[in-house]
């Protein structure tokens, strides 16, 4: 009777971690905590360093905006990354982003989920700007209204000083973003299917005090081309 009632435990335990096991299947980490093994750095000359298994990213005067970008393209996927940002430094991660010599002497351009803005009062945190290119995608300036109501839910969902989870699905022409588990931009934009993936620096211009943004955790799921 008691390896019965084992047995049947152990049977439920495994029906019990089937979904947590399928959850997690596939993620894989785009840093190995620590060094950039699979990163190269583009356009600006922000530095980019590792500590205490995060990426530090601090800013430098006098350079234009800088990206810290895989080596590898990624076309439909989930990517998860933790983010503390600096209250005063522009930043954010691109996605399906390109950098092409015929394209404005190599400038880095594409999808970027806005992450910490010197424009505070905007607060569009997780929005999606087309970087080198067209501007704010989702919301638009135009929008007031849906700006509004994008702010006001950023500002609430947003944790100052503090670490903030962040989630960007691309599949097909569809790019939607999360922020500590709340939804966030939901853009149909066929622009651009695959590029890599860049953690940007701000440039900061002459400012010499120097302003630092962190990255850990970062890891991906592909997903099936539809």
């Amino acid at each position: 009777m008691k390896n019965i009632t084992l047995a049947a435990l152990f049977a439920l335990c495994a029906v019990l971690t089937l979904p947590i096991c399928a959850e997690e299947a596939g993620w894989v980490d785009l840093f190995n905590g620590k060094d950039l093994s699979g990163w190269t750095q583009k356009n600006g000359k922000a530095l980019y360093a590792v500590e205490n298994g995060e990426i530090v990213g601090t800013s430098v005067p006098n350079t234009e905006n800088s990206f810290l970008c895989t080596e590898k393209d990624y076309g439909d996927f989930e990517l998860e990354f933790e983010f503390l940002g600096h209250p005063s430094l522009n930043s954010g991660v691109q996605v399906r982003s390109q950098s092409l010599p015929d394209y404005k002497d190599g400038r880095v351009h594409g999808y970027q989920c806005e992450l910490e803005d010197e424009a505070q009062d905007r607060d569009w945190f997780c929005g999606i700007y087309d970087e080198g290119r067209r501007g704010w995608l989702f919301p638009t300036k135009e929008d007031k209204d849906t700006g509004k109501v994008f702010g006001d839910a950023g500002r609430r969902l947003w944790k100052n000083g503090e670490w903030n989870l962040v989630r960007i699905e691309a599949k097909g022409g569809r790019i939607r973003t999360w922020l500590n588990g709340e939804a966030r931009a939901d853009l149909e934009d066929s622009m651009t299917l695959s590029g890599f993936i860049a953690l940007q620096v701000h440039g900061v211009g002459k400012k010499e005090t120097p302003m630092s943004v962190r990255w850990r955790n970062i890891r991906i799921r592909e997903l099936a081309a539809e």
